[in-house]
């Protein structure tokens, strides 16, 4: 788990992208730490699974990776990998020696919700009129930005974004709606770090800041510039609060 000493830190993708948003961060990363940035069941040429929720991942990870069970590791988790690094800490909290959530939620609601409904609707209708992920990659991209990304970030965000499988992409939708852990918040025992985008609509940093505040001695921050792709966005800055985070808790 942590060969030549180095701690593992584990970084886990959003739904409209796969392993590869998090290069930037494994570039910067590696050199200190025993790195693994994860794909979703079908993600990034993964085997794919007929179907998933978010309580299922843990299981799917430890098949994949059995070291997992050696020493703690630090999660890093952006929006749907957010949630998932929840459920991690909450289904085998030995594995967490520290959490980071960025521009993601405690919870998505009830699947049967309106807005859950609406939320799937926006996204399943353009590819039920036979568009693709990658030709809606560069207007999906758009809506997520800040007014002022880093150029090296928001070129590896559309490619990342155009290499999603739809079929894993839809599963990955569905099972955002079967998410809530919002119990798990106060008995949060590990070294947390919250990290919002001033323009994010799919995670408010208003919903991030409650978060934050509901779990014991978090740590939060909001890039008020950014949008929801954050460690792409502004990945120098993303790169330089995750150190300092890390070496607070290594």
């Amino acid at each position: 788990m942590e060969p030549n000493g180095a701690p593992q830190l584990i970084f886990l993708h959003g739904v409209g992208t796969d392993a590869s948003s998090w290069q930037l961060q494994l570039d910067a990363f590696s050199p200190h730490y025993s790195c693994l940035a994860w794909n979703l069941p079908g993600y990034g040429g993964t085997p794919p699974v007929s179907y998933f929720t978010l309580k299922d991942l843990p299981a799917v990870l430890a098949a994949d990776h059995p070291e997992l069970n050696l020493e703690p590791a630090h999660w890093v988790g952006h929006s749907l990998g957010g949630m998932l690094a929840l459920e991690v800490a909450a289904q085998r909290p030995e594995w967490v020696r520290s959490l980071t959530l960025v521009a993601t939620s405690p919870a998505f609601g009830k699947p049967d919700g309106d807005w859950q409904k609406q939320f799937l609707e926006q996204r399943l209708a353009p590819l039920r009129a036979g568009k693709t992920l990658r030709e809606l990659a560069p207007e999906a991209l758009a809506r997520m930005l800040g007014p002022h990304p880093d150029p090296a970030g928001r070129a590896q965000a559309l490619r990342s974004m155009q290499q999603v499988p739809q079929t894993p992409y839809v599963q990955a939708l569905h099972a955002l709606t079967y998410f809530d852990q919002r119990a798990l918040l106060g008995q949060l025992t590990v070294p947390t770090l919250l990290i919002s985008g001033g323009h994010d609509q799919n995670a408010p940093a208003r919903v991030m800041q409650r978060m934050a505040d509901a779990i014991p001695h978090a740590r939060y921050t909001c890039f008020e510039e950014a949008g929801h792709l954050i460690p792409l966005e502004a990945p120098q800055r993303f790169n330089d609060e995750l150190h300092q985070f890390l070496e607070s808790v290594t």
